[in-house]
Order: structure tokens, then C-alpha cells, then sequence
């Protein structure tokens, strides 16, 4: 299968750890593509229109298209405990946790973009940082619960984003207001898949 992929991309990084804790990497061929937000990528939109990664190709030729789709597509090709819960009510709580933690990438990467303008706006930048605040109490609060869950899409989900704030926003300095969360954090950051996919920079 081959992966368009990016080390930078924190949704393609979300695939990329769900690769490896179901022992599926070695299947992936990933294919260095850049996806920039003002830039389409024409040899990608061949395979995705909207131009976005992660996009996988399978060996059929299908198109799998975003890191939602294609993170189910993974979690059904084992036999093993699955990321996504059968039981409805465990379903649906890794589900909003997904949903959370996909969010919050998603007003990241507007609040970045916004940031490299000539010319910020201020209400836009002003209703992220007002939205950053809302989920990391949202996960203070959840932080227990999560520790206590076996591990999920939404903890996969929930870490990249706290992960991506690391990586691109070092300087707000979230964990001193948040420590249950924080300490969440610490314990995701050790697992094996997550140490094996660090972002790295390389623009």
C-alpha cells in the first residue's frame, strides 16, 4: 500500500502509529509529498482532489482518504484488539475522543497558518487560542478516565494533538496549568509506536 506521508503531518503521524501498534508498517510504502495549504500538490490530487494527506493507495488501486478512513481501513486488516471498540458504548466514547482530538489538530494547523500571514487576524487568532483553552480543561478533566481506558483511537488522536502543540506552539507552555493531562501525555509519549514517529521539521 502506499502511504502519501509527510514527518510533519500530525494526522499522517495518527495513521502512522496506528501502523505500528497493529504491527502493519512493513505493508506501508510511504511516499515523501508535500501538502501545503496554498500550494495543491498535482501528482497527489491524482489520487486525492483535495489535495491532503495522509492519502493511502491500496494495491487495487482504491483511494482511501482521511486519516479516519483510512485508521478503520487499518483496524479491520487484524485479528487482534481492535483500536476502534465493537461494544457500542466503547465505540462511541474512543469515537468523541477521535472526534476531540482531530478538532483540535484541525484549529491548530488554522491558528499556525494564520500565524506565517502578513497580517493576522485578530478574531480569528483570538477564537483559537479560546478554543485551545476549552479542550486542554475539557482534558484535564478527562485525563483520569483516559489513563484508566484501554488504549483507543482517541488516545491516538488526543496525543498527536497534544503532541502537535508541542512540536509547532513549544511556547504556550500548557502542561504547568494542566498537570493531570500532562501526566497523560508522558505515559503516551512512551509507548513504542508514538517514540518511533516523532515529527521532525525538515522544510
Amino acid at each position: 500500500m502506499k502511504l502519501h506521508w509527510s514527518p510533519r503531518s500530525p494526522f499522517v503521524r495518527k495513521v502512522m502509529i496506528v501502523a505500528h501498534e497493529l504491527g502493519l508498517v512493513d505493508r506501508l510504502t510511504c511516499v515523501r509529498t508535500v501538502a501545503a495549504t496554498t500550494k495543491p500538490h498535482a501528482a497527489l490530487m491524482e489520487d486525492n482532489p483535495l489535495s491532503k494527506i495522509p492519502t493511502l493507495v491500496l494495491d487495487d488501486g482504491t483511494v482511501l482518504y482521511d486519516s479516519r478512513v483510512i485508521c478503520e481501513y487499518l483496524d479491520g486488516l487484524h485479528a487482534g484488539r481492535k483500536l476502534i471498540p465493537a461494544d457500542p458504548k466503547d465505540r462511541m466514547t474512543a469515537l468523541r475522543r477521535q472526534a476531540l482530538g482531530d478538532g483540535f489538530l484541525d484549529f491548530l494547523l488554522l491558528l499556525r497558518n494564520e500565524g506565517e500571514r502578513a497580517q493576522p487576524s485578530p478574531i480569528h487568532v483570538a477564537a483559537y487560542e479560546t478554543k485551545r483553552a476549552g479542550v486542554l480543561r475539557a482534558l484535564e478533566r478527562e485525563a483520569d478516565a483516559l489513563a484508566r481506558a484501554p488504549f483507543t483511537i482517541g488516545h491516538i488522536a488526543i496525543g498527536c494533538a497534544l503532541s502537535y502543540l508541542d512540536f509547532r506552539f513549544a511556547h504556550y507552555h500548557w502542561r504547568k496549568d494542566h498537570p493531570a493531562i500532562a501526566r497523560w501525555h508522558a505515559t503516551y509519549c512512551a509507548r513504542p509506536s508514538v517514540a518511533a514517529t516523532e515529527p521532525i521539521d525538515d522544510s
